[in-house]
């Protein structure tokens, strides 16, 4: 096995706990099951936020899902460049997984598709949600 980041994005409608929590924990849930992997493939998950995103930790949405508690969680404030996606959450998975690079699915949801339109969801489900 090795070691390998597994990248993802989203966005969110308002600055509320309750929405950032939802967000980060189906961006997680979607690059788990895309990626098949589990808490115990993880090493740990890097989480940013952008400034506008002050209502709660996004880590917390993690913090609280089962199977979950041990897993090394960091949150930082992603960079303020202006004309910057607003409202966003990053994740950067490090995992440990047979897969190759060509192989991991980086998934980006609802307006954070727009930072990588080079990435096509490869099973035709729409990550628009």
């Amino acid at each position: 096995m090795i070691v390998r980041g597994i990248r993802g994005a989203t966005t969110v409608e308002a600055n509320e706990e309750d929405v950032i929590l939802e967000a980060t924990r189906q961006l997680l849930e979607e690059i788990v099951e895309k990626n098949e992997v589990y808490p115990g493939d993880i090493a740990s998950v890097f989480i940013t936020a952008t400034s506008d995103l002050t209502a709660t930790f996004p880590a917390r949405a993690i913090r609280m899902m089962k199977g979950w508690e041990a897993v090394p969680l960091m949150c930082a404030t992603e960079i303020d460049v202006p004309g910057g996606l607003p409202r966003c959450i990053r994740l950067l998975l490090h995992a440990n997984t047979d897969q190759g690079q060509h192989e991991i699915y980086h998934v980006y949801l609802r307006e954070a598709r727009s930072l990588r339109p080079d990435i096509e969801d490869r099973d035709g489900v729409d990550s628009s949600s």
